[in-house]
């Protein structure tokens, strides 16, 4: 009896240090959502003045130059990087290895972004903004479906999660009749292009160093956005000028920020969890839209945010309960 003691605290201990990891990357993407949705107000100022996808190159190369000293220096300490400098460990990869699989990685993930803003964008034309929203949100059910593809496995209180998240964007974004048009098969477009990004991050970050990973990503996105902007738009410097502020937001805290806490959250969490944990961009973009450029919420769309915050809360218990065990 005595002898199985130290192998079942052991264990206990293991587990429990899990599940603590588990909850701290879950607020990693808190935190991710709440910078996503907040970035709502910097995009709509932004809007008045500036074209999408001039707003999205500036965007995504101001991320990549912030997280670019950043990622060289935490690569020299993570033997995960390319430019790792530190002693040799057991099991570790060829520096070959690890350079390929980043650079895969971070194109495949470059090119996912770029074609899901894209494919919103072009919706847009076509259909309403409400309309918009929830198809692009269906990314929260489209990854546990895609990911059955890939043998990943939910259980059944996440899938109910995912059933109240869907319940609740629904009524905070659709307004009228529900209908099928051109602008919403590209928006669902977008969509499958934001779950296929979750599900490549999942698949590569056990492998590749997240903030390198991120900054390749928004170098792809932001030299593909380059393309669209000048022959489908006129980049203007003044424009840029005057929308700074935003652009400086969205670049630092929306791109270089969120999405790196998106890749580092992701880590050791189930997929379909985390689309649902990000999934509260909507509620927070309808929040903070609500309080800084008074847009006004109603009955509906309160008991929207609600349903939301449900399933999120739903989805967490699984691992809340084993860590007070």
């Amino acid at each position: 009896m005595s002898s199985d003691t130290p192998s079942k605290d052991t264990g206990a201990v293991r587990s429990h240090s899990r599940n603590s990891l588990k909850i701290q990357h879950s607020l990693l993407l808190l935190l991710a959502a709440l910078i996503w949705g907040t970035t709502f107000v910097a995009q709509s100022i932004a809007a008045k003045s500036i074209s999408p996808f001039t707003y999205n190159f500036c965007r995504f190369y101001v991320g990549a130059l912030v997280l670019l000293p950043v990622a060289i220096l935490v690569g020299k300490k993570d033997p995960l990087a390319p430019n790792y400098t530190g002693a040799s460990i057991p099991g570790m990869r060829p520096k070959k290895s690890r350079t390929r699989d980043l650079r895969i990685c971070g194109i495949a993930c470059g090119i996912l972004l770029f074609l899901a803003g894209g494919f919103q964008q072009a919706g847009l034309e076509y259909t309403t903004a409400g309309k918009s929203g929830f198809i692009t949100a269906l990314y929260i059910i489209l990854v546990p479906v895609f990911g059955l593809f890939l043998h990943k496995k939910c259980p059944p209180l996440v899938w109910i999660s995912v059933a109240l998240a869907v319940i609740g964007f629904y009524l905070l974004s659709i307004r009228g009749g529900f209908s099928v048009n051109r602008g919403d098969l590209l928006t669902l477009c977008s969509s499958c292009m934001f779950a296929m990004h979750i599900l490549t991050v999942d698949h590569f970050i056990p492998r590749v160093n997240g903030i390198q990973l991120s900054c390749i990503q928004f170098l792809v996105s932001g030299t593909l956005s380059v393309f669209p902007a000048f022959l489908l738009e006129t980049p203007d410097i003044s424009s840029i000028a005057q929308c700074i502020w935003p652009i400086l937001y969205a670049g630092i805290l929306s791109s270089g920020v969120a999405y790196t806490l998106q890749i580092i959250g992701q880590r050791g969490l189930n997929p379909t969890l985390a689309s649902l944990l990000m999934s509260l961009e909507s509620v927070i973009s309808a929040i903070s839209g609500w309080i800084v450029l008074g847009d006004s919420m109603s009955p509906k769309e309160l008991t929207g945010c609600i349903f939301v915050f449900t399933g999120v809360i739903l989805a967490q218990l699984p691992s809340i309960r084993k860590l007070h065990k």
